[in-house]
């Protein structure tokens, strides 16, 4: 399976295969984010599973004002880029801002648009003119079926290369719950649907001002997600969520990685019989 080809197509090109995103949640050092793609990178060669390398650059929505952000635009991004050369990995991450689209653009090759942008329609524009592939997350407040219209804004702007990622949606003050009608909801829209298994098990808004999390549901939601007929799934992922500098209450530990992804390739075989 040629790793580049999912980017003209994102998802699975093989029966039991589905596509994984995976890494951590931002780039917080060269020798982690490095030694992360390298587990990830052998686990995709290992499993047959073609494999989006994801790392924010920079993290805009935090909980707090003191909450950390990054270690600086060109420094995170030279690091992916070194990910993607030493590994040949494809890459994503996420924007929030018009002018981060053409920046990112030079760098990955799937432009991610938070949940809470979804319906930023300047924020689309600029992606899908950059002609790289763009991965909408369905907002936590929308229902699946809206997300229709942020694909069109993606097709009408000249860019057919677009894909939807369920991540729950809110369910009182500080949970979120997924509804796995919306994955063949959006497949309807005739473009790839992942879930967001680590996002959508997030605990936001607490009162400490750090979002909590629910982790040891991550198996949970991933196996639901591949016997729901989702084309793949995102998981953030890390050495020591504990001591992670972003949204390490919600991510996978990197040694429990394999266990699950065996398993969700029997499932996925299963599935497709």
């Amino acid at each position: 399976m040629q790793k580049t080809s999912i980017l003209k197509s994102p998802g699975p090109k093989e029966p039991d295969s589905f596509l994984l995103i995976a890494g951590p949640c931002v780039v917080e050092s060269r020798d982690m984010t490095l030694g992360i793609a390298e587990k990830l990178a052998a686990l995709s060669s290992k499993l047959h599973l073609p494999l989006v390398f994801k790392a924010s650059y920079r993290k805009a929505n935090r909980s707090s004002l003191g909450s950390f952000t990054g270690i600086g635009d060109e420094k995170a991004l030279r690091i992916l880029e070194e990910i993607k050369t030493q590994f040949n990995l494809p890459l994503t991450t996420d924007i929030h801002k018009d002018e981060e689209a053409a920046m990112a653009a030079e760098v990955v090759d799937i432009l991610q648009i938070p949940a809470f942008l979804c319906r930023q329609t300047s924020l689309l524009i600029a992606a899908a003119k950059t002609g790289k592939t763009v991965n909408i997350k369905k907002g936590q407040f929308a229902g699946p079926e809206a997300m229709k219209h942020a694909v069109d804004k993606i097709r009408k702007s000249g860019n057919e290369n677009v894909m939807l990622t369920e991540r729950g949606t809110t369910f009182g003050y500080h949970d979120l719950v997924v509804d796995f009608r919306s994955v063949p909801i959006m497949q309807a829209f005739d473009v790839p649907v992942i879930v967001d298994c680590t996002h959508a098990l997030q605990q936001p808004n607490q009162a400490r001002g750090v979002t909590g999390g629910q982790p040891r549901f991550v198996d949970t939601l991933a196996a639901a997600a591949i016997a729901s007929g989702a084309d793949g799934i995102f998981l953030e992922t890390h050495p020591e969520p504990a001591n992670a500098l972003s949204d390490g209450a919600n991510m996978l530990p990197l040694h429990q990685l394999e266990n699950l992804l065996v398993k969700l390739v029997r499932i996925r075989a299963a599935i497709v019989g």
